[in-house]
């Protein structure tokens, strides 16, 4: 395994998988640990911000072409950004179900799913983990 790959590669993609790889790791603290406590809170906004900024990096990114310069993964990035403000008004309207079935639609969608994805033959994350 090698950060090298990621490292050299265009901006933003270095900072948008890192940030990717923290939400990741934060989001399976937030499953696991105790729901609606101050530490839940301060964790859940650090998510949505470093979510909000993977899914605004992810629509300057250009690498894979199915319509022009865009792909699914744009579609993504504009379901994460619109996922992440009706979770986020879901908690503070109470609305706990919805809230919690946004933001577990956003870990598996745009964390777990597009992130697997990413370690494809051919894709920066791949050469990280196998070394290129």
């Amino acid at each position: 395994m090698t950060l090298a790959p990621l490292l050299a590669a265009a901006p933003p993609i270095p900072s948008h998988a890192l940030v990717a790889m923290a939400a990741a790791v934060v989001g399976i603290a937030q499953f696991a640990l105790p729901k609606g406590t101050v530490r839940h809170k301060v964790m859940g906004w650090a998510w949505v911000i470093g979510l909000a900024y993977v899914a605004a990096t992810g629509l300057f990114i250009h690498t894979l072409h199915v319509w022009g310069p865009w792909s699914p993964i744009h579609l993504l990035s504009v379901a994460t950004l619109a996922l992440l403000v009706r979770g986020v008004l879901a908690a503070r309207g109470g609305h706990i179900v919805r809230h919690k079935r946004s933001m577990t639609l956003i870990y598996v969608g745009a964390l777990a799913v597009a992130g697997a994805f990413t370690l494809l033959p051919g894709r920066i994350m791949h050469d990280v983990v196998v070394g290129g």
